[in-house]
């Protein structure tokens, strides 16, 4: 039961951190895992995963990068001789699928398309992070799986932003500090809440775009003084439990995994009534929907939702098991067994038999 997982970034985000939470529990669950990114040598948090890993270049999103992939056709091949399923985890890794025809392959689309490309097709299995994303994929068969949390993930002790005084509310954002994300209309909002709530402190912990990105947005997010500015932090989760609201006012999001990680932690969130996340946040209930660039409606959510924030906190934690790491494993593990090739059944079937004798 051998997996090859294909990652197309080398520092993760949402959809590399889901992953390895995935391929954590398939490993306990039997399976041998292997990793690939491109890079001369692994990103550190892949190095730490302690699997095997091999560089492999899938291409970036700028001009040429499609051919570099070509290019990677034959090592992909090699790569994937020995593995049962082969993981191509995002749109960018699908480049790799005309190589691998014969292959048992899983495509994870993590984005929202305009299209579908033709060799996608190939793929035996394709995963969409949300209903919004599935419905970019027609006329592809598509099983909308989310993304797996942690939902009791450890806690941070002390806030990585400056410290705040006893019972003072914190309002953060998190995440890349990319115009899709929103981080500056939190920015604009801020007077506004502060002007109501002279105690609130408003956070934005941000990592910087890619390497092949702008970085003029994240250069204006971090001049403003409305707000405190932290940088990356090693683990989003482990900061949820230190806000009082977080704030997503995405334009585009396919499914939202720090709102995921947000309710897991019972803090209730305020995102834009876009794409993916309305799937995770019940308006009203779990925390408030807006819409995108609606500063003044942002900073009335955000109010609103500190006036009730145990109550839409304990709503939130309720609604993100269903994000729980461990039963996504399991859907997703009876996925990958549907189209595994049938020596993978037979010797699921008899690890079952065993564990049933041992029993």
């Amino acid at each position: 039961m051998r997996l090859l997982a294909v990652c197309q970034v080398d520092r993760p985000g949402g959809p590399e951190i889901g992953l390895l939470r995935f391929l954590r529990r398939l490993e306990a669950r039997g399976w041998s895992v292997a990793l690939t990114s491109p890079g001369s040598e692994p990103a550190r948090e892949l190095a730490e995963t302690g699997w095997p890993w091999e560089p492999l270049e899938v291409g970036g999103l700028e001009q040429g990068a499609g051919a570099r992939a070509v290019a990677s056709w034959p090592r992909a091949r090699r790569l994937a001789r020995d593995a049962d399923v082969t993981y191509l985890n995002g749109t960018v890794a699908g480049r790799l699928l005309p190589a691998l025809r014969g292959k048992t392959t899983v495509l994870h689309v993590h984005d929202i398309v305009e299209r579908v490309p033709r060799h996608w097709h190939g793929a035996d299995l394709v995963l969409a992070d949300s209903k919004a994303v599935g419905a970019r994929l027609d006329p592809l068969d598509v099983h909308v799986v989310g993304c797996p949390v942690e939902l009791d993930p450890e806690q941070v002790a002390v806030a990585p932003w400056p410290a705040v005084a006893s019972g003072a509310p914190v309002v953060g954002f998190v995440g890349r500090l990319v115009p899709r994300k929103g981080a500056m209309e939190l920015v604009k909002a801020a007077p506004a809440i502060r002007a109501a709530r002279p105690e609130v402190r408003v956070v934005i912990v941000g990592d910087d775009p890619y390497e092949d990105e702008d970085t003029a947005y994240a250069t204006a997010v971090r001049a403003s003084s409305k707000v405190d500015h932290v940088g990356r932090v090693a683990s989003a989760a482990g900061i949820m439990g230190q806000l009082d609201v977080l704030v997503l006012p995405s334009t585009q999001e396919p499914f939202g995994t720090v709102v995921a990680e947000a309710m897991a932690a019972g803090t209730p969130v305020v995102a834009t009534r876009v794409d993916g996340l309305p799937e995770l946040v019940e308006d009203g209930v779990s925390g408030k929907l807006v819409e995108p660039g609606d500063t003044a409606a942002l900073a009335v959510a955000v109010l609103e939702v500190l006036e009730r924030r145990d109550e839409m906190g304990a709503a939130a934690r309720a609604a993100a098991e269903r994000f729980g790491a461990e039963a996504y494993a399991e859907r997703l593990e009876d996925l990958l067994l549907q189209v595994a090739p049938g020596s993978v059944r037979a010797a699921i079937r008899r690890r079952g038999l065993h564990d049933g004798a041992a029993t």
